[in-house]
C-alpha cells in the first residue's frame, strides 16, 4: 500500500488518569502517569462528560460518555463525517442483554437499541444535527487501524471535508476477560484533514508475520507517536503492521 498522508487538525483523548492535553503530552514523553503535582495515577480525578447535553449523557454508560465527550468537544463535530471504531463497543450493555436472556427476563429496549456499534455515532449526529453520515468499524485488535483507514479513505474521496475518527474501548468484565486480557481503556477523537496546520503524518500497511506480538494499545501507540518527534513508528496488528510516519 502506498503511503497516505494526512493532517491532525484537532484531537482530544481520555484514559484513566489522563484527562488533559498536558497529561497526554507528559505521558508521551515517557511517563505513564500524571505529573507528581497532579495527584497520582489512580484515576480518581477522571473527568466526566461535561459539555455534552445531559439528555445525551444519561443514555450511555461511562465509556460511551467519554467517547461522546471527546467527539463533542471537537470543533468540527457538527460538520465532519464521523467514523466510530471500537473492538467491543459498550460491552456492558451487551452483557446486560445476555444476563436478561439467561434469566428469561425481558430485554431492556434502551440496552437493545444502544448496544450496536452505530449507537454512539447516531446519538452524536442527531445531537449535533450532523447530516454528513457516519460509519462504525469493528475489526478485532486492528479496529483502530481499520477505523483510521476508513477515515483516510473518506478523506481521499472528498479532500475538502474533514473527518473525525472516534476510537473507544475498555477491558472486558469477568468472565469474558478470560477471552481478552489486553483491551486498552481509552477514548480518542482525531479530526483529520487533507491539508492543515496540524502535524502531517502518513500511513502505510504491510503484512504481519506469524509469531509477532500484537500491540494491546494501538490507539495510544499512535497518539504517543503523533505527540513525539519520532520520524516513524510501527504498530503490530493481527493482520497488518501499521507503519506511521512523517512525510
Amino acid at each position: 500500500m502506498a503511503a497516505v498522508s494526512f493532517h491532525i487538525t484537532d484531537w482530544e483523548a481520555w484514559a484513566p488518569g489522563r484527562q488533559t492535553v498536558e497529561d497526554w503530552r507528559f505521558w508521551a514523553q515517557g511517563d505513564a502517569g500524571l505529573r507528581p503535582e497532579d495527584g497520582g495515577t489512580d484515576g480518581s480525578k477522571d473527568s466526566t462528560a461535561a459539555g455534552v447535553p445531559l439528555l445525551l449523557r444519561r443514555r450511555v454508560g461511562a465509556l460511551g460518555q467519554q467517547a461522546l465527550r471527546v467527539a463533542w468537544n471537537s470543533p468540527q463535530s457538527a460538520s465532519s463525517r464521523l467514523i466510530f471504531a471500537s473492538r467491543h463497543g459498550e460491552f456492558s450493555r451487551t452483557l446486560s442483554i445476555l444476563d436478561s436472556l439467561a434469566r428469561d427476563e425481558p430485554v431492556s429496549p434502551a440496552d437493545f437499541t444502544l448496544s450496536v456499534h452505530h449507537a454512539l455515532a447516531g446519538l452524536l449526529s442527531i445531537a449535533r444535527a450532523n447530516h454528513r453520515g457516519h460509519v462504525a468499524i469493528a475489526a478485532g485488535r486492528d479496529s483502530f487501524g481499520f477505523g483510521m483507514l476508513e477515515a483516510l479513505t473518506c478523506l481521499m474521496e472528498t479532500p475538502s471535508e474533514p473527518v473525525i475518527l472516534v476510537y473507544y474501548d475498555e477491558p472486558l468484565p469477568s468472565p469474558f476477560s478470560d477471552f481478552d486480557e489486553e483491551s486498552e481503556h481509552v477514548a480518542l477523537a482525531l479530526t483529520l484533514a487533507a491539508e492543515g496546520v496540524g502535524p502531517a503524518l502518513s500511513l502505510t500497511l504491510a503484512p504481519s508475520h506469524a509469531g509477532r506480538g500484537v500491540s494491546a494499545t494501538p490507539a495510544q501507540d499512535f497518539l504517543r507517536f503523533a505527540l513525539s518527534d519520532d520520524a516513524h513508528a510501527d504498530c503490530l496488528g493481527e493482520r497488518h503492521v501499521w507503519h506511521w510516519g512523517r512525510p
